[in-house]
């Protein structure tokens, strides 16, 4: 069994949410979905639970960076026999051309990390977006007239650094913006013939400073909230 979730088998459903903050997961799961059980609480990073619309949702959280949503994703699909992860997060614009509140859903997630090639020896620096639930988000953004922006994006190892430049990797893959997880979810998922997607708000613009207030960030990220829910649901 998982040594770093507690959950017992069949506690975890087929599809799962997974932000990277463990009480954004509690506060979806207490605010979206009908009965939510709490399965797992190990080293604070909460795993629930319930129903949305009658179907069977987990929402549990990944922590930041790589290593951490490698580990939790590769023990939901192969110790839970989970089939879908939808990662819901934020990101930071390197364009004026995206704005805040954008929401975003990865094609391809591209990468300077050696995490692909040494866990699964899967070579390149892109990866795409796995499976069907892609598709599934697009079409029902489109029924909920959200509008989300399909795009590649950069993810990176590093969070501070020296050169503010926007680094090339992000340049020569037209990423727009940059966050820390999908190309670890992505590879694990390619590995494994799982299937995972990315949904992102933007919730800054590098290059002019501008963020989402965390008073804000609550109702900010709703409707991403409701795209996954939807998403997952028809997916089940």
């Amino acid at each position: 069994m998982s040594i770093h979730i507690s959950a017992q088998k069949g506690e975890i459903a087929k599809v799962l949410l997974q932000p990277g903050d463990p009480l954004r997961a509690q506060y979806i799961a207490e605010n979206f979905l009908e009965g939510a059980k709490l399965v797992s609480k190990t080293r604070g990073i909460f795993y629930y639970t319930g129903l949305y619309r009658g179907k069977e949702i987990s929402v549990g959280a990944s922590g930041m960076g790589f290593p951490s949503i490698g580990i939790y994703s590769f023990e939901l699909f192969t110790e839970y026999e989970v089939e879908t992860i939808i990662r819901i997060g934020t990101c930071g614009a390197y364009t004026t051309d995206l704005k805040l509140f954008d929401i975003l859903n990865v094609e391809n997630a591209a990468s300077e990390s050696t995490y692909a090639k040494y866990a699964w020896e899967i070579d390149g620096d892109i990866l795409a977006h796995q499976g069907a639930i892609f598709n599934t988000i697009n079409e029902t953004s489109e029924k909920l007239s959200l509008n989300a922006k399909s795009i590649n994006v950069h993810s990176s190892d590093i969070f501070y650094r020296k050169d503010p430049n926007i680094p090339a990797i992000a340049t020569k893959y037209n990423c727009p913006a940059v966050e820390m997880e999908a190309f670890g979810l992505f590879a694990n998922a390619k590995h494994l013939g799982k299937n995972a997607a990315t949904i992102l708000t933007v919730t800054d613009i590098i290059p002019t400073h501008e963020k989402i207030s965390a008073d804000e960030r609550e109702k900010a990220l709703k409707p991403m909230i409701e795209l996954a829910l939807e998403a997952a649901w028809k997916s089940i």
